[in-house]
Formats: structure tokens, C-alpha cells, sequence
């Protein structure tokens, strides 16, 4: 559930919600992730782009709540962690905190996006297509899912 922020217009108290605060990835400022927000999905599961309390760079999100995408960190090492291939672009995926949902993690690129999808998206696996045009802004290395 979105946070208010109640704002008096004309004498009116109007509820709009609050701008959702997100950090910006370590490496947010590589030029791969300038490519790569300029390819951000206008919309992921019918919902729209939100606005961020700051405006931080290589960050996007959808929905509420927030879908949340983070371009800059470092892609993860060899690993036996669960590996998803969605439409040209390999995943590595693990369990979000308490809250439940997951978080992706390109495979094999540098810088990678991070992607948080909340369990109200369940199957949250199925989101990750439509990040594929953004993730191939950043070449391929070696690493793969097998």
C-alpha cells in the first residue's frame, strides 16, 4: 500500500501518494545504465511508471507496489543459485526478504540490473520479459545460465 502525502491546494487537502524512495545502484553513473533507463518498459504487468523521491539514476519503477528496477551493480560471480533464461537474457534469482517476492539479477552483464518484484506479481518470473530490451543494452560476457 502506497504511503500519502496529504498536500492543501486552494483550500482543499488533496492525497496523492508518495513519491517511492528508492537508492541509486553503486555503479549507476556507467553509461551502460544511461542506455539502459532510456529502455526502460513504459509499463510491466498493466501498470505505469511511478515517480522516485530524488529522481536517482539507472532507477525505474512500476506499480504499487513497486516493481523496482536498479541498473549498476555488480553481476554476480559463477553461482549455483536458481538461473532463469527470458528472452535472450540470463537471471539469477533468489527470494526476497519477509515480505516475500523475488529479485533478479542479469547474469553476465556488466554493469547488471537488479529487479525487485513484490509477490502481489506472482508468478513474478513472467515479469522479467519485459526488461529484456533494456538488459541487451549491456553486452553479454561469458557467463551464462546452463
Amino acid at each position: 500500500m502506497a504511503t500519502l502525502l496529504a498536500v492543501s491546494i486552494g483550500g482543499y487537502v488533496v492525497l496523492r501518494p508518495r513519491d517511492l524512495a528508492v537508492q541509486a545502484a553503486p555503479r549507476a553513473n556507467d553509461p551502460g545504465c544511461a542506455e539502459v533507463a532510456a529502455h526502460w518498459p513504459g509499463q510491466v504487468a498493466g501498470r505505469s511508471r511511478v515517480p522516485l523521491a530524488g529522481d536517482p539514476a539507472g532507477v525505474a519503477a512500476w506499480g504499487d507496489p513497486g516493481i523496482v528496477a536498479r541498473c549498476g551493480l555488480d553481476s554476480p560471480p559463477p553461482t549455483t543459485s536458481d538461473c532463469i533464461a527470458a528472452e535472450g537474457v540470463d537471471w539469477v534469482a533468489r527470494t526476497a526478504g519477509q515480505g516475500g517476492g523475488m529479485v533478479f539479477l542479469t547474469y553476465g552483464r556488466s554493469p547488471a540490473i537488479e529487479l525487485i518484484v513484490p509477490a502481489a506479481y506472482a508468478p513474478e518470473p513472467l515479469l522479467l520479459a519485459a526488461f529484456a530490451d533494456a538488459a541487451r543494452q549491456l553486452p553479454q560476457g561469458n557467463h551464462r545460465c546452463r
